[in-house]
C-alpha cells in the first residue's frame, strides 16, 4: 500500500536520474524514478539538497523538477514522502568563486590556471576596474584598468591577454603586469574574441562582421551574418571551424560554423539566446543557452545532438580549466565545477 498514513507500510520514494545532474545553485533540475508524486492527501513530497529544501515546481509518481536550493554547496538530494526517505543522488553544484563582476561572455583561462573576468558596465560609462584576474588559490585581483567597456576575452600561444571594447571597436593586448596596448582599431561593434591554431585573432563585430587579423596585424573581412542585439560570441573546434552565437529576440536561434574559407552554414538550430561556448578534446561544443524552455550549458556533440548538462539561469560563458574543471560567467559572478570535461587546446 503505497498512501498509507503508517510508514512502515508505505514504499519509499526511488530516485533513478537528475537531468541535468550539475546546476548552479538556483538551477532547475528534473528527476526521474518512482513513488515521487503527492499523497492522496495532497501532501507534496519533500525534496532537499544538502539538508536545505528544493522548491518542488512539479511532482509526478515517476518526474519531479526541482530548483535547487541557493544555500546548497555539497549536492546530496533526496526526496521524503510519508515519513519515507529516498536514496541518495549525488549533484554536482558550481561553486561561487567571485562575485560582483559584470561579464557579457566568456571568462578566460591561462596555462597557469588564472581566470579573467570583466566588469563590463553599460555602454559608454567608465568603470574602475576593467578586468579582474583570479588565481588557483581564489584570490581576485584587479588586472586591468581604463578599458571603456571590456568586452570579449582571449589569451594567445605566449599567455597574453586580449581584450575586445564594444564601445570603441578596439582590441588590446594586455602585459603580465596588466598594462595595456592598442593591437587592432576599428572594429564597429567588438565583441567575442578568438584565436586559430595559427594566431590569428577573430573579432565578432555584432553589427554583422567577423573579422580576420592576422599576426601581422592586418585585418580581413573573414565572413558577416545577420546582425546581434546582444554580441557575438566565438569558440574554434578541432578541425579549425569557427563557432558563432550571435543571439537575437527569437527563442530558436541558431549556432553557425563557419570554415577556414569564411563560407557560413547553420550548425544547430533551436537554442534560446545563445552566448558564450567552449568545444572540448572530442570536438563537442558547448553553448551558454536554452533548450526546449530550460536554461543552463548545453553540449551539441559532432552528429548534432544537444542536451542540458548544467541547469542554471544568467549564464553568459564558460570556459574549461586544466584538470576538468569548468569556469562559468553569469551577469554578476564567477562559479566553478567538476563537470571532468577537457577542453581543447589551440596552443
Amino acid at each position: 500500500m503505497r498512501y498509507s498514513k503508517d510508514p512502515s507500510n508505505c514504499t519509499p520514494p526511488k530516485i533513478e536520474t537528475a537531468s541535468p545532474d550539475a546546476a548552479l545553485p538556483g538551477g532547475e533540475i528534473e528527476i526521474l524514478g518512482s513513488h515521487l508524486g503527492a499523497a492522496p492527501s495532497y501532501d507534496l513530497p519533500l525534496a532537499t539538497v544538502d539538508g536545505f529544501t528544493a522548491l518542488v515546481l512539479l511532482s509526478r509518481n515517476n518526474r519531479m523538477i526541482v530548483h535547487v536550493p541557493e544555500e546548497a554547496r555539497e549536492g546530496k538530494f533526496e526526496v521524503r514522502q510519508d515519513g519515507q526517505t529516498s536514496n541518495s543522488l549525488q549533484l554536482k553544484i558550481a561553486r561561487l568563486i567571485a562575485e560582483n563582476l559584470h561579464p557579457v561572455g566568456n571568462p578566460a583561462v591561462d596555462a597557469a590556471g588564472n581566470i579573467f573576468a570583466t566588469f563590463s558596465g553599460p555602454r559608454g560609462q567608465q568603470t574602475p576596474v576593467s578586468v579582474f584576474r583570479i588565481d588557483s588559490t581564489g584570490e581576485i585581483r584587479s588586472f586591468v584598468t581604463g578599458l571603456m567597456n571590456a568586452t570579449g576575452l582571449a589569451v594567445d600561444a605566449q599567455g597574453r591577454l586580449y581584450v575586445s571594447s564594444r564601445f570603441d571597436g578596439t582590441v588590446h593586448r594586455v602585459s603580465p603586469d596588466g598594462t595595456t596596448s592598442t593591437y587592432a582599431e576599428g572594429m564597429g561593434i567588438a565583441t567575442g574574441i578568438a584565436f586559430d591554431k595559427n594566431g590569428n585573432l577573430y573579432v565578432g563585430d555584432r553589427s554583422g562582421t567577423i573579422f580576420k587579423i592576422a599576426q601581422d596585424r592586418q585585418i580581413f573581412v573573414f565572413a558577416t551574418l545577420e546582425p546581434s542585439i546582444a554580441a557575438y560570441h566565438l569558440a574554434f573546434g578541432i578541425d579549425g571551424t569557427l563557432f558563432v552565437a550571435a543571439p537575437t529576440t527569437s527563442s530558436f536561434d541558431s549556432v553557425y560554423a563557419i570554415d577556414q574559407d569564411g563560407v557560413v552554414r547553420v550548425y544547430y538550430r533551436g537554442l534560446g539566446r545563445p552566448q558564450g561556448m567552449a568545444v572540448d578534446m572530442a570536438g563537442n561544443l558547448y553553448v551558454s543557452a536554452s533548450l526546449r524552455g530550460r536554461r543552463g550549458v548545453v553540449s551539441i556533440s559532432p552528429a548534432g545532438e544537444a542536451s542540458m548538462i548544467l541547469a542554471g539561469s544568467g549564464i553568459v560563458g564558460l570556459a574549461f580549466v586544466p584538470g576538468g574543471n569548468t569556469v562559468l560567467a553569469t551577469g554578476s559572478a564567477i562559479y566553478d565545477v567538476a563537470l571532468k570535461i577537457e577542453g581543447m587546446r589551440l596552443f
